[in-house]
């Protein structure tokens, strides 16, 4: 736990003196520099045990909220929502009872013995405190409608009441089409918030996800914690069914087999086109127990009204999730303070903001601190439901999570932009910053559908998140060494602010972000997606 206060409270008055007296901006007065010390006290104070790791539904959360309002009015911004700086995002806490339940799949009537956590784990997602489920299992491979491609793994089924079994990620590439589902990337049908979504809107009573390593990017022991917790979602969320839950590799074989079944065999079929819907012969029943609360939470938003008569009803938004993990366990360091992951991307928001407001772009700018993303990109999911600009009218969407705090670098992380216009700006950004764009990697793991620009991709506008480079100036390998060694304090207690960091690489990845915001908030015309690009159907009204 931290143990830094004096020099917290430092850095808080430095901020508010950098505030109070801004240095003036190097460079001429359209492209407003960026200031570490602001950036740093904000950091500092934002990941302090005083903010308890901004956790969704705790008191550190609140605290969080009424800072970034207070900074935005002292800033004198213009609020975004009325009069006011906040926008509710209503959410539902939902936490299994696994020990009040008596749900179990049964195969010829006679229950399989599963325990809860080592073997399958479940809650339900409607909001409900109590849930009768009594569906038939249906094996449905990769749980993909994509007719676009060709692709659905729902052939012939009405999916209505029927608990589904799925795979995880994407059919892999082939020979013959060694780009199907973008290759060795991940595409969003292979996401699980996407198979959720799918089996809700064809009426399913139920969704199990058959879990392995590979597959999932992680083990077990993630799902195992995740849904022994709270878990959250929208409170008027679409993908409501009776029960979502995942089963351990294990478990699917040891059903599969005493349902008469050979997964692997299965498994085998689903990777082709034609394959269709398999009933297993298997059922979950049983009654579902949960505790259920309402939480209630805030996006943050303020707006740099553009300069144009005309353009001025456009915007560019900027966002960053502004919530950790918070308070949990008991005994020893319980607060997850989330110093890079994110109070360095919720404070170089609130620099950019002080920032743009001296150099105001034709268009509007919002700044816009997102919450819940860490519970599954809710904040933005809220926003992007209930916009407070028009989403027509919303010229693109820049996210930063988690800034380099390793040092500056050489390049600069723009994968993702490349789906939209935003690529061959964000080049023209990097060239006038002496940055070159990072080599893209084959995006394995699906990480551009796991950050908060993903809310706004779906609904249509240009999106993506800035990444720090990694060829640092500094010293390259021992850059290299720092920035895996967060790898082992990414989501946990470790991940704590620290007074030695160099944050030019913050500034950088700010700077970057605002610069490119602000040739958006300049340009002719917003810019579009890629021709063929599925993301783009949203905006073309398709």
């Amino acid at each position: 736990m931290q143990k830094m206060l004096s020099s917290i409270v430092t850095t808080v008055l430095a901020t508010s003196v950098a505030l109070a007296f801004p240095a003036q901006a190097k460079g001429p007065v359209h492209a407003p520099a960026i200031q570490e010390t602001p950036l740093r006290g904000h950091m500092a104070f934002l990941s302090s045990d005083l903010l308890e790791g901004r956790g969704t539904g705790q008191r550190g959360g609140d605290l969080t909220v009424a800072y970034l309002e207070a900074q935005m009015m002292a800033l004198g911004l213009k609020p975004a929502n009325g009069n006011s700086f906040r926008q509710a995002v209503k959410i539902a806490g939902v936490r299994a009872l696994p020990k009040d339940s008596n749900v179990a799949i049964e195969v010829g009537g006679k229950a399989q013995e599963l325990a809860f956590g080592n073997d399958w784990v479940w809650a339900p997602a409607n909001g409900k405190p109590s849930n009768a489920v009594n569906g038939e299992m249906v094996f449905v491979g990769y749980g993909i409608s994509a007719p676009e491609a060709g692709w659905d793994d729902y052939k012939g089924i009405d999916a209505k009441g029927k608990i589904l079994v799925m795979m995880v990620n994407d059919p892999a590439p082939t020979a013959a089409e060694p780009e199907r589902f973008n290759g060795k990337g991940l595409t969003y049908y292979g996401r699980w918030t996407y198979k959720f979504e799918e089996a809700a809107r064809r009426g399913a009573a139920g969704v199990l996800l058959i879990h392995t390593d590979a597959s999932a990017s992680y083990g077990w022991s993630v799902i195992q914690n995740s849904w022994q917790a709270e878990q959250f979602g929208l409170a008027d969320s679409k993908t409501a069914t009776e029960m979502q839950g995942w089963m351990t590799d294990g478990t699917a074989r040891k059903v599969f087999k005493a349902a008469g079944h050979d997964l692997d065999a299965l498994r085998a079929a689903a990777e082709n086109k034609d394959f269709k819907p398999v009933a297993l012969g298997a059922m979950v029943k049983g009654d579902i127990k949960a505790t259920v609360r309402a939480i209630e939470q805030f996006n943050v938003a303020a707006v740099v009204p553009g300069t144009d008569p005309k353009l001025k009803d456009e915007v560019v938004i900027y966002t960053a999730h502004w919530d950790h993990l918070g308070m949990q366990g008991t005994g020893g360091d319980t607060i997850y303070n989330g110093a890079v992951d994110n109070a360095s991307g919720t404070a170089g928001l609130i620099v950019m903001a002080h920032a743009a407001m001296h150099a105001p772009t034709k268009r509007s700018q919002m700044f816009l601190w997102v919450a819940a993303e860490e519970q599954g990109l809710l904040g933005s999911a809220a926003y992007t439901a209930s916009p407070l600009w028009p989403l027509n009218k919303t010229a693109a969407n820049l996210n930063l999570d988690s800034l380099n705090f390793v040092g500056g670098a050489r390049d600069i992380g723009t994968q993702g932009s490349e789906r939209t216009e935003l690529a061959s700006m964000a080049a023209a950004t990097a060239k006038t910053m002496g940055l070159r764009i990072s080599t893209p990697k084959p995006d394995l793991a699906g990480v551009y559908f796991r950050s908060d620009h993903f809310s706004f991709a779906k609904a249509g506008v240009p999106a993506f998140s800035i990444k720090g480079g990694s060829d640092y100036i500094k010293d390259a390998v021992a850059g290299q060494e720092k920035q895996k060694a967060y790898g082992v304090r990414y989501h946990q207690v470790s991940d704590e602010y620290d007074l030695s960091w160099d944050l030019s690489g913050m500034v950088q990845q700010a700077q970057f972000t605002l610069n490119l915001g602000r040739m958006i908030g300049n340009a002719p015309k917003m810019p579009a997606w890629k021709a063929g690009e599925a993301l783009g159907k949203a905006r073309a009204g398709k």
